[in-house]
């Protein structure tokens, strides 16, 4: 019972360090708010016209992605600012890594939406 109790305990634990991290990416991140915004708006789209069930995981796990590459991203930005404020090229190519991915999910995620929607206006 003790081996249950202690996982049950460190997951709890894990939650909140979660709360905790999600808490500060939305007080220091502008750009996470937004996405954040957007993301809601959206997951209302997609559960206010008729998709199938395929069609609204892709939706909202599209957009789901962009906020979770957010915070990696802004997580990333934390580690190189805690190491120094000097430029650095390895601080910068970091920084420039974190922002191409959160790029690349949002051309990811439009083109997604993008599909779906034209797929279902068109049929």
């Amino acid at each position: 019972m003790a081996n249950q109790s202690t996982g049950l305990i460190r997951i709890i634990k894990a939650a909140g360090y979660s709360a905790k991290g999600i808490r500060a990416t939305w007080q220091n991140e502008a750009a996470f708010r937004q996405e954040v915004i957007v993301a809601i708006l959206a997951i209302i789209i997609a559960f206010s016209l008729d998709f199938g069930t395929s069609e609204r995981l892709l939706l909202i796990g599209s957009v789901m992605l962009v906020v979770i590459v957010e915070i990696l991203n802004s997580a990333i930005e934390a580690v190189v600012d805690r190491i120094g404020s000097e430029y650095h090229e390895l601080s910068g190519r970091a920084k420039d890594m974190g922002s191409a991915a959160v790029f690349l999910t949002m051309i990811l995620a439009l083109f997604i939406w993008g599909m779906i929607l034209w797929s279902y206006f068109m049929h």
